[in-house]
C-alpha cells in the first residue's frame, strides 16, 4: 500500500538531487531513507532507481510515482490546511484562478476591499494562458474562478458579477476611430492582436468574424495588456478589450473603443465555485463584494 511518506521521499530526493540531502530534509539517516526507499521497491515488487554512474536514475515505475507525488501531495497538504482551519474555526487562504486575462485590474477593486474586511485571509491569483480553470477548480486546486465563460457543469456553480462590453481598440488615427460600428469585413482587413488564447475561446473569432466567413489579414499573439496597446496605439493593428479598459487606458496613449457590430458584443464576469464551498463566509463574501464593484 502505498503510503504519502513514500511519495515525499520522491519529491524529496527529486528536489534536493541526492539521497544524504534528501534524508536531511525529511529528517533521517541517510541509511534510514535507504531502507525505506528498499522496502518500498520490496512492496511494489519493482525497482524505482538504477545506478547510473555515481547517482542515481529513476525507472519507468520511479519516474510515473515521482509524478503521482508531485500531483497528489499538493492535493493532500491543501487537505491538511483547511482541516486545520475547521478545527480553528477559521479559513486562512482564498484561491482564484483567473481565466479572464484583461480583468486583472477588475479584480485587484475586489480584493483591495476583502483583504481589508479579512485581515485573516490570504488570497492567492492564478493567471496564467494555459491554464485549465474548470479541472483546478474540480480538484480543489482553486477556490474561484474568475471567467467570462462559464461552463455548465454538475457541482460548479456561477455568479455573473460585473457586465461589461468587449470593443474593438484602435488608433485615433486609424480611418476605423471615426466610425460608430464595424464590419466582420472592416476588421478583416486589420492585423489583430490577442492574447495567446486558442481561437476556440476569443469572442472576436467565434462570435464575429467566423460567423461572417471572415479572417483577419494577420493574427498575432501579446501576452502583455500594455504592449498589445503600445502597438494599437502605433497603427500596428487593432485588439478587442472591454470597454471599460480601453477606457482606461485611453487616457494615456491615443486609442479609441468602435463597438463590434450593430448589437456589439457584450458579456459578463462570472465567478465558478464549488457547489459544496457555496455556504463558506469567505467565498460568499467575496462573491456579494464582486458584485457590489463597478468600473464605471
Amino acid at each position: 500500500m502505498i503510503e504519502r511518506s513514500h511519495l515525499k521521499i520522491l519529491r524529496e530526493i527529486d528536489r534536493q538531487g541526492s539521497l544524504t540531502a534528501a534524508a536531511r530534509a525529511l529528517h533521517l539517516t541517510q541509511s534510514a531513507l535507504s531502507h525505506k526507499i528498499t522496502r518500498l521497491e520490496q512492496l511494489l515488487g519493482t525497482p524505482l532507481w538504477q545506478k547510473e554512474g555515481r547517482g542515481l536514475k529513476l525507472t519507468q515505475a520511479g519516474d510515473y510515482l515521482l509524478q503521482q507525488a508531485n500531483r497528489l501531495l499538493p492535493q493532500l497538504e491543501r487537505v491538511d490546511e483547511r482541516l486545520l482551519q475547521f478545527a480553528r474555526g477559521e479559513r486562512g487562504a482564498l484561491n482564484i484562478g483567473m481565466e479572464c486575462h484583461p480583468c486583472y485590474q477588475w479584480l485587484l477593486k475586489v480584493v483591495d476591499p476583502f483583504l481589508a474586511r479579512w485581515p485573516g485571509v490570504d488570497v492567492d491569483v492564478t493567471q496564467k494562458f494555459q491554464f485549465g480553470g474548470m479541472a483546478a477548480l474540480f480538484n480543489h486546486d482553486i477556490d474561484l474562478l474568475v471567467t467570462p465563460d462559464p461552463i455548465v457543469r454538475e457541482g460548479i456553480h456561477f455568479e455573473p458579477v460585473f457586465p461589461y462590453e468587449q470593443v474593438l481598440v484602435v488608433s485615433r488615427d486609424s480611418e476605423l476611430a471615426g466610425l460608430e460600428r464595424v464590419t466582420p469585413q472592416q476588421v478583416a482587413a486589420q492585423t489583430l492582436y490577442t492574447y495567446p488564447v486558442a481561437i476556440e475561446r476569443l469572442d472576436i473569432f467565434q462570435q464575429f468574424l467566423l460567423p461572417a466567413s471572415c479572417l483577419p489579414k494577420k493574427h498575432k499573439v501579446l501576452e502583455a495588456t500594455e504592449m498589445m496597446l503600445q502597438m494599437v496605439a502605433a497603427g500596428r493593428g487593432v485588439a478587442t478589450l472591454p470597454l471599460w479598459l480601453v477606457e482606461e487606458y485611453a487616457e494615456s496613449l491615443p486609442i479609441t473603443p468602435v463597438r463590434l457590430g450593430e448589437q456589439g458584443i457584450h458579456k459578463h464576469i462570472h465567478l465558478g465555485v464549488r457547489t459544496a464551498d457555496l455556504d463558506d463566509r469567505h467565498t460568499r463574501a467575496f462573491i456579494e463584494m464582486a458584485g457590489e464593484t463597478s468600473l464605471v
